[in-house]
C-alpha cells in the first residue's frame, strides 16, 4: 500500500516537472534575447523544486533532464537543435545539471528530513495518547485492541496481532491475560492464540510461526526490511513473558525499531496492570460475598438465639411429668411459644426479603394507603399482646401514602419489635405521623437505653453492631432498604428524656382531592 502510494506520488511530481519546464519554456520563449542564459537557468530551477516536493528526487531528477534539453535547446544557440556552438556555453549547460542535481538532492533531503519529522512527531503523538489511555482504567480487551490498532496504524503495516497463551483449560483468551510464558520453556504452537488483531488477520501458518516449538520468539532484528513477512516482540514484565506482538508487512526501519519496542513495553505494562486490577476486583468481590455472608450467619444466630431458646425452655416445661402446672401456667407458656414462633417467623420473612434485595428482586407494588390501616395491619401481624403497649398519634387528616403496603407493615413491625426488645418491660412504644408537604413522617418512639450519637447511621448496616449488646439485626437493614426502595428516608434519633426515636418518610399518593 505503500509502496503504491509512493509510485503514484512520484508520478504525480514527474507530471508537475514536466508541465512546469513546458510553461515556463514557453513563457521565456518570446523573451528569450533580452533574457541572459543565467536568467533562464535559474527560471528553470522552479520545475525541480516542484518536481521535487511533489514526487521526491527521481521527480526533481526528471525535471534536470527536462530543464537540461529545455535550457539547451530553446536558449542556447543554435536554436531548436541540441548542439552547443561556444565552448562556454557547454560550460553553461554543465555548471545548470550539476547546480540542479545539488538543488534538487537538498530539496529531497529536505523534504525527507520534513517529512520523517511529521512522521515522528504523529508517533510521537500516539505513543503519548496510547500512553494516557493505557495507565487509565480500560479492560484488558479495550486495551488490547488499543495496541493492536495504534500499532498498525502508526507503523503502516499490512497486520498486527498480540497472542496471548490459551487458559489452562484450552478455552478461549476473550482478550485477558489467561497465562503466561515460561522463560526457558519450549513453546508450543497451540499454546499461543490471538487476542486481538488490526488489519488484515494472520493466518493459522503464521500464527504457527509466531508460535515456535522451540526457542524464544524472534526479535525484530531477526527479520528482513521490506518484506512481507513476519516479525514480533516479546511482551514482558519484570523479565516475565507475557505473550506476543506480531507484525505483518514494511519491517519498521531500524530508527523506528526503538519506538516499536517502547510500544511494546508500554502495551505489556498496562496489560500486567490491567490483569493485577481485574485480579483485585475478583478478589474484592469474593470478600465481600464472605463479608455478606459472615453478616448473614451473624445476623441469623443473634435474632434466632432468643426465640429459639424461649420456645424450646417453654415446650421443655410443658412436656416434664414431675412439674405440676396449672391451666393459667401452661397458657402462658403456650402462649409465650406462640408469640415467639411468630417471632422466628418475621426473621424467616426478614431472610427472605434480605435475599430479594441483594438479588435486585425487589419490586413494589404500589397503591393508596391510609397510615392508621398500616398500623393497625402490623399490630395485627404482630400478635395480641401489641395493642395494650402501643400508643398511636395519628391525625384523620393524613393523605394516603403511595406505598407497597406489605413492606410498609413490614418496616413498622421491624422497628416495633426492635423497639419492644429494648423498652423496659410494660413502658408503652409510640407510633406517631405527620403531613410535611409531598411526604408523611412516621415516628416510633421507645423508652429504652436510647443509641450513641456515634452509633445511630452504623446500626442500620448489616456489618455494624452497636458495641455492648446494642440493637442490631437484620430487622433495620430491612426497613431501610424497604424505604429507600420508595424514595423515602429513615434515620435514628434520641428521644427527650431516654429512649430512641426511629424517624422515616413516605411519599403523598397523587390522588384526586389532595391538596400541596
Amino acid at each position: 500500500m505503500l509502496v503504491r502510494a509512493d509510485r503514484l506520488r512520484a508520478v504525480l511530481g514527474v507530471g508537475v516537472a514536466a508541465a512546469g519546464v513546458v510553461v515556463l519554456s514557453g513563457v521565456m520563449l518570446p523573451l528569450r534575447a533580452h533574457l541572459g542564459l543565467a536568467t533562464s537557468a535559474l527560471v528553470l530551477v522552479v520545475p525541480v523544486v516542484l518536481g521535487v516536493a511533489v514526487g521526491g528526487f527521481a521527480a526533481g531528477a526528471f525535471a534536470v533532464a527536462a530543464g537540461f534539453l529545455a535550457y539547451d535547446i530553446l536558449f542556447i544557440p543554435p536554436y531548436g537543435t541540441p548542439s552547443v556552438a561556444a565552448g562556454q556555453d557547454w560550460v553553461a549547460l554543465g555548471v545548470y545539471a550539476v547546480v540542479m542535481l545539488t538543488v534538487a538532492r537538498i530539496v529531497a533531503n529536505l523534504r525527507a528530513a520534513r517529512g520523517e519529522a511529521r512522521r515522528r512527531e504523529e508517533q510521537a503523538r500516539e505513543l503519548l495518547e496510547l500512553s494516557d489511555v493505557l495507565i487509565g482504567d480500560n479492560s484488558s480487551p479495550e486495551l488490547l485492541e488499543l495496541v493492536v490498532h495504534t500499532v498498525q496504524r502508526a507503523f503502516g503495516l499490512r497486520s498486527a496481532a498480540v497472542l496471548l497463551p490459551r487458559a489452562t483449560d484450552g478455552s478461549e483468551p476473550d482478550g485477558a491475560l489467561a497465562g503466561t510464558l515460561v522463560v526457558g520453556q519450549p513453546t508450543r504452537a497451540d499454546l499461543l492464540q490471538v487476542a486481538a488483531s488490526a488489519g488484515v488477520p494472520l493466518d493459522d501458518s503464521e500464527v504457527r510461526e509466531v508460535s515456535p516449538i522451540a526457542g524464544e520468539p524472534r526479535s525484530l532484528s531477526g527479520a528482513t526490511p521490506g518484506s512481507d513477512g513476519l516479525a514480533w516482540l516479546t511482551l514482558t514484565v519484570a523479565g516475565r513473558p507475557i505473550g506476543v506482538l506480531a507484525i505483518a508487512g514494511t519491517v519498521p526501519a531500524p530508527h523506528d525499531r526503538e519506538l516499536l519496542r517502547t510500544y511494546a513495553n508500554h502495551a505489556a505494562l498496562a496489560l500486567e496492570r490491567s490483569r493485577l486490577r481485574e485480579q483485585a476486583v475478583r478478589s474484592q468481590v469474593a470478600e465481600e460475598a464472605d463479608r455478606w455472608r459472615q453478616a448473614l450467619l451473624g445476623a441469623v444466630s443473634h435474632d434466632l438465639r432468643t426465640p429459639l431458646a424461649t420456645v424450646k425452655a417453654a415446650l421443655s416445661d410443658l412436656r416434664r411429668e414431675d412439674l405440676a402446672l396449672s391451666h393459667a401456667d401452661r397458657q402462658e407458656l403456650l402462649e409465650l411459644a406462640e408469640t415467639q414462633s411468630d417471632r422466628l417467623a418475621r426473621l424467616v420473612s426478614n431472610l427472605l426479603d434480605m435475599t430479594q434485595i441483594q438479588a435486585g428482586a425487589l419490586k413494589l407494588r404500589r397503591r393508596p394507603a391510609m397510615m392508621d390501616e398500616l398500623v393497625a395491619e402490623t399490630l395485627l401481624a404482630l400478635g395480641p399482646d401489641w395493642p395494650g403497649r402501643l400508643a398511636t398519634s395519628i391525625p384523620l387528616t393524613l393523605p394516603p401514602v403511595d406505598v407497597d403496603h406489605l413492606l410498609v407493615v413490614q418496616v413498622l413491625a421491624n422497628l416495633l419489635d426492635n423497639s419492644v426488645r429494648h423498652a423496659p418491660s410494660g413502658a408503652p412504644i409510640r407510633v406517631g405521623a405527620s403531613w410535611r408537604g409531598r411526604v408523611v413522617e412516621v415516628v416510633v418512639e421507645d423508652r429504652g437505653p436510647g443509641i450513641p450519637v456515634e452509633e445511630r447511621e452504623r446500626i442500620f448496616g448489616m456489618f455494624n453492631r452497636v458495641q455492648g449488646g446494642g440493637r442490631a439485626g437484620l430487622g433495620l437493614t430491612i426497613a431501610k432498604a424497604f424505604v429507600e426502595a420508595h424514595g423515602g428516608t429513615i434515620r435514628a434519633e434520641g428521644r427527650e428524656g431516654g429512649g430512641a426515636r426511629f424517624v422515616f418518610r413516605l411519599p403523598v399518593a397523587d390522588v384526586p382531592g389532595d391538596l400541596d
